[in-house]
């Protein structure tokens, strides 16, 4: 018993001696899987943060050349806006241009038919000056013709009057 004492005190005197020497050892083990743990966690932070950067430049790029994209198709479909636009002005242009010469002709044909009708109306009113002279000369020719027929009627009632006195006188010549 006593050997066992004897073997626990020297136990318990080693752990003393030895216990910090253990644990300066231990929490130096400590710390350098601490210190390791934090560098290779720093590594890993540097990594990620490389890797976020150039995620984040990746995504840069693509949203300037998304947005390149969209001020080109921006830019071509405002140039197709004035191209339209142009082709319209241009389209009412000939239109109205059209509608111009459509009422210039118009115009021209009612003018036209003006000026035939004031031709007509000109012949007509010379064919009717026209015939009111024959119907004249016709009217004066039959007065002539009357006159004349008149004369010899009277020419002829005259002869036969002179006739029938001279019958008349020799009747009366031979009766007495």
């Amino acid at each position: 018993m006593k050997t066992q004492l004897f073997s626990a005190l020297l136990l318990t005197a080693a752990t003393v001696v030895l216990s910090p020497n253990a644990n300066a050892a231990e929490s130096k083990a400590i710390e350098n899987i601490q210190a390791t743990r934090l560098e290779q966690l720093n590594t890993q932070s540097k990594a990620i943060d490389d890797i976020q950067k150039t995620r984040l430049e990746f995504l840069s790029n693509q949203s300037k050349a998304v947005e390149n994209i969209q001020s080109t198709r921006l830019e071509q479909l405002n140039n197709q806006s004035k191209a339209i636009k142009d082709i319209q002005a241009a389209r009412l242009e000939q239109l109205n241009n059209q509608s111009k010469a459509v009422d210039n002709i118009q115009a021209t044909r009612l003018e036209q038919l003006n000026n035939q009708s004031k031709a007509i109306k000109d012949i007509q009113a010379a064919r009717l000056e026209q015939l009111n002279n024959q119907s004249k000369s016709i009217d004066n020719i039959q007065a002539t013709r009357l006159e004349r027929l008149n004369t010899q009627s009277k020419s002829v009632d005259d002869v036969q009057a002179a006739r029938l006195a001279g019958l008349d006188a020799r009747s009366k010549s031979i009766i007495r």
